[in-house]
């Protein structure tokens, strides 16, 4: 079985290539090859129009006795895509274009040929220069003259608009001017308002310091008569030992604090100048031998500022041991002292 793909052929030992008889073909002979169109054309039979890019099944063929710089010049036909009719064009190497033939016109083909017979019309100037110096004079003043002449006719277009337009200027620059204003009184109010935030601020701020300093000092002023005042409840005993400190100053930083106190030493124990209590407390007479407990008047009693305590008063004036008179009175004391807790 024979290989699928081929690689080699088989030559026979008598194989002669100059025997191979050569294939004559014409010279302008034509080839089918698929092409699009290289411009835009409309068709000169029915007026179809073809466009740019469009594919075509073609026939190519070289064409004769017509070269440039030695390259080959190729015609394409085709045929419209409407009514069949036969459209050729070839190549155009000298412009790096295609030329149109018969059959169809380029569209935009006056364009180009405009720009054709400016260029031509420019070329023949430039030999016509070259070899006349008076020529080149001529077309200098006759440039001049026209450049001066379309300066003139552009003046007097811009003067007709102005005329037809009726611009006030002077108003324009009036409205600009006010509006100029309105923006710096604008940003004159911002910075106005912009200070008095700042300044109210700053005063918010400065009275919170000083509400602050102030709620300080309170709380200092509390600490020193707490201090002072001290904190055991029988420091109401002892207040005589706080005499040597100014009057008024206790008078308004402690008076409430320390009538409270003696109200309240009086309401528990009760006052040493009436009562049962103050009836059996007897004042020291100087010639009596035995010694009584003695206690201050309700006169000396003060209402703001109590004298010494009654544990103080009721102490003997001396340290002779106590006679039967001292206990008898001693327990007296006790006896009213539990009469006035029953009687509250």
């Amino acid at each position: 079985m024979s290989e699928r793909k081929v690689l080699n052929k088989y030559y026979p030992p008598d194989f002669d290539p100059s025997k191979i008889p050569k294939l004559k073909l014409p010279k302008d002979r034509q080839y089918v090859v698929r092409l699009m169109a290289p411009f835009n054309m409309r068709c000169k039979t029915c007026g179809e129009y073809i466009y740019k890019g469009k594919k075509f099944n073609a026939r190519k063929e070289t064409v004769q006795n017509e070269l440039y710089l030695g390259l080959p010049i190729f015609r394409f036909y085709i045929k419209c895509t409407r009514c069949l009719a036969e459209i050729t064009f070839k190549t155009d190497p000298e412009n790096t274009d295609y030329a149109m033939e018969h059959g169809a016109t380029r569209n935009f083909q006056a364009e180009k040929l405009i720009e054709e017979e400016e260029k031509k019309l420019q070329r023949e100037r430039e030999e016509e220069e070259l070899n006349n110096p008076m020529k080149v004079l001529e077309n200098r003043t006759r440039d001049s003259k026209m450049e001066m002449e379309v300066l003139e006719n552009l003046q007097e277009l811009k003067e007709l608009n102005q005329r037809q337009a009726q611009v006030d200027f002077e108003g324009m620059l009036g409205r600009y001017k006010e509006e100029e204003k309105w923006e710096k009184e604008r940003q004159k109010e911002e910075d106005e308002r912009e200070t008095r935030e700042m300044l109210e601020k700053a005063l918010v701020k400065r009275l919170r310091d000083s509400d602050s300093d102030s709620d300080q000092e309170r709380e200092q002023t509390k600490r020193t008569v707490r201090q002072q005042g001290g904190d055991r409840p029988t420091d109401i005993l002892t207040t005589s030992a706080l005499g040597h400190l100014d009057s008024k100053v206790l008078n308004s930083s402690r008076g409430g604090v320390k009538r409270s106190r003696v109200e309240t030493w009086e309401r528990s124990v009760g006052g040493l100048g009436g009562g049962p209590l103050g009836a059996l407390v007897v004042r020291k007479k100087p010639g009596s031998s035995t010694q009584t407990p003695t206690a201050p008047s309700s006169q000396a009693v003060n209402s703001t500022q109590p004298d010494p305590s009654p544990t103080e008063a009721a102490l003997p004036a001396d340290t002779s041991p106590p006679g039967p008179a001292t206990c008898s009175s001693s327990l007296s004391l006790l006896g009213a002292y539990s009469d006035s807790e029953d009687s509250e």
